[in-house]
């Protein structure tokens, strides 16, 4: 975000409520354009939204589908206008109701994982019932509760023809996230051919591999990601080039399509010094701020005090004007003692009233955090792009009413059209 253009617009009329996350869409769009180019002829790109749902329908103009793993996920799909043929359901969890509610209304379009066993006869069961044959893709376990054991999985893939339900498309893995090596791909990538050519020699047909790459993310300035590099990312697509089974590969991305997007924007409230060390405490913290890896601030994500310019509108202007770089120690405003978000910093332009910007939070920080601890409110979301300007997705929303034991009857009131309280706070 060059010198952060569009948080200048905004301020010029309004203030930004903070906390609140924006998420830049033509930010977000060139780099999932880079990572497509890059992988351009050898593979296409499924985008994990639970990185962030909120960037779906710009996402879909640049990938060929979405993960989605909750009822949840998948009702934010319909809502957006989602087409379901671009819906892989993925996840551990499939609850009977739900499929059927999916078939009920989209038939077979879509295409399915399949975690366990059961997994298995509730998809063909279901699709059986409602007269449709189901794509799925069968689930090769990394060692952890997602899929299952190679034996299971091929025995599944050779018994699939006789399921009438049921048509297996391929496989799916995925192993973590944060894959900062080049060599974790290739392995990944190495062991996976080696289990097709195993399936092959055992006359299985398997059509696609969908491979949950897990491309990290440089959240910290002394850190870097070589899967993250366009180097890194052309050597993905090397190892996929380099397979001996030559089926139809996806690429399953989440944190690295949508991270560089997204700013956690959190207002300063108070500082003092206690013992030589100047602590600053925002309005945010640790509940809605969350980088991968990150314990108590030990490392230094990017963060920046937003140009004075900006900030003056919102803050509590000192009558020094040229205020002094320090390192500092920022704490959110929770009362636990892990809720630092940058042990050691040093910034200038920093007091009470100005805004700190902390930078690459596009996925999974908005979605991760401990909402409802100590009743904070939930920051709103902003989205921006040159061409349609800003879009307020989200206004902040109070969380006490979900904490109460009478929040069944604040659910009941506000049905018969009494409110209790402030409910949400939108833009002045």
């Amino acid at each position: 975000m060059s010198e952060y253009r569009f948080m200048n617009q905004l301020t010029e009329k309004e203030q930004i409520p903070t906390p609140a996350y924006v998420f830049d869409l033509d930010e977000m769009k060139e780099f999932a354009e880079k990572v497509k180019r890059c992988l351009t002829g050898k593979a296409e790109i499924c985008y994990a939204m639970k990185a962030n749902p909120f960037l779906i329908k710009s996402m879909m103009e640049i990938v060929s589908s979405l993960e989605v793993c909750s009822p949840g996920e998948f009702r934010i799909c319909e809502r957006a206008g989602i087409p379901m043929e671009k819906i892989v359901l993925s996840g551990v969890y499939k609850n009977p109701d739900d499929i059927a509610y999916m078939l009920d209304r989209y038939g077979n379009s879509g295409t399915y994982t399949v975690e366990s066993l059961q997994h298995l006869k509730i998809l063909n069961d279901t699709a059986v019932r409602h007269g449709i044959i189901l794509s799925v893709l069968i689930r090769v376990t990394s060692g952890n509760q997602f899929g299952m054991d190679e034996d299971t999985v091929l025995e599944i893939l050779k018994k699939a023809k006789e399921l009438p339900g049921i048509e297996a498309e391929g496989i799916h893995y995925f192993s973590g996230t944060q894959k900062k090596n080049l060599k974790r791909h290739q392995k990944e990538l190495a062991y996976l051919d080696e289990f097709l050519k195993k399936a092959a020699e055992e006359q299985i047909d398997v059509r696609c591999l969908e491979y949950g790459s897990g491309t990290a993310v440089p959240y910290f300035r002394d850190k870097t990601a070589e899967t993250f590099e366009e180097a890194g990312l052309k050597g993905l697509q090397d190892a996929v080039k380099g397979m001996q089974w030559k089926g139809h590969v996806t690429v399953e991305l989440g944190r690295a399509l949508a991270a560089m997007c997204g700013y956690y924007l959190t207002k300063v409230e108070d500082t003092k010094t206690s013992d030589g060390i100047h602590y600053c405490i925002v309005d945010g913290g640790c509940h809605q701020l969350n980088y991968d890896g990150q314990i108590k601030g030990m490392y230094e994500p990017y963060v920046k005090v937003l140009p004075k310019e900006v900030s003056v509108k919102v803050a509590e202007v000192s009558e020094n004007k040229n205020i002094e770089e320090k390192t500092w120690k920022v704490c959110g405003s929770l009362c636990t003692l892990n809720d630092v978000l940058c042990n050691e910093i040093t910034l200038k332009g920093l007091e009470k009233g100005t805004i700190l910007v902390f930078e690459r939070t596009g996925a999974y920080s908005a979605m991760e955090g401990m909402a409802l601890f100590l009743s904070h409110e939930l920051p709103g979301v902003v989205l921006y792009s040159e061409e349609e300007g800003w879009i307020q997705a989200r206004v902040q929303q109070e969380t006490y009413e979900l904490n109460m034991v009478e929040q069944l009857q604040i659910q009941n009131d506000r049905k018969r059209g009494r409110k209790n309280g402030r409910i949400i706070r939108d833009f002045k």
